[in-house]
């Protein structure tokens, strides 16, 4: 059997879509929680790739979903802030999350991220507090410092990947294992030695 593909012109704004649709919950969120007063910070690939464009715009990887750091204790104001502009909540195996609409796909929302918590148990360094963070104008991101941390600790597939983003423009180098003991320092240097994966 013979798969039929769309036109070329319509492949490419589902392209165009696909990276538009992120931008536009990425920005209804952050805006629905500045304006809420919630203290956040992105994390998770569009800070990635917020750090990366100060640098090198062409080296930028999309992301489908936006992972936003907030205090726990902050929940109900984050859920009132989000759900009144259109998000809808839903907890889906034990992450608080928030649809574009209900038949959106859990891969396509807005994921929470809560400061001073281990992500999973038994990882080796809890996630920082959204203070700190850095104002890059049109949200908050989370510092690089915290950053590279938080992919350190998790470590998968694509944590490596936005590693290798960070450090193929330069924002980390050699220099960043110090800055890291133990384990996490461990795991840098081995991103360092295996640039090409």
């Amino acid at each position: 059997m013979v798969r039929k593909f769309p036109d070329s012109t319509a492949i490419l704004q589902r392209m165009v879509d696909a990276v538009e649709q992120v931008r536009r919950r990425l920005q209804l969120a952050v805006g629905a929680l500045s304006g809420a007063g919630v203290r956040y910070a992105i994390v998770g690939g569009n800070a990635v790739a917020a750090w990366v464009a100060t640098v090198d715009e062409t080296a930028v990887r999309n992301t489908q979903d936006v992972d936003v750091l907030v205090r726990r204790t902050d929940l109900d104001r984050v859920r009132i802030a989000l759900e009144s502009v259109g998000f809808v909540y839903r907890k889906v195996a034990s992450l608080d999350l928030f649809l574009d609409h209900d038949e959106a796909r859990p891969s396509q929302a807005v994921h929470l991220v809560y400061a001073g918590e281990l992500v999973k148990p038994g990882e080796p360094a809890p996630n920082p507090d959204v203070d700190d963070s850095a104002d890059l104008g049109a949200f908050r991101v989370l510092n690089l410092e915290s950053l590279v941390r938080i992919k350190l600790t998790a470590f998968r597939d694509k944590d490596r990947t936005h590693l290798r983003d960070l450090i193929g423009v330069g924002l980390i180098d050699q220099g960043w294992t110090a800055r890291y003991p133990g384990v996490l320092g461990q795991r840098l240097q081995s991103i360092l030695d295996t640039p090409d994966g």
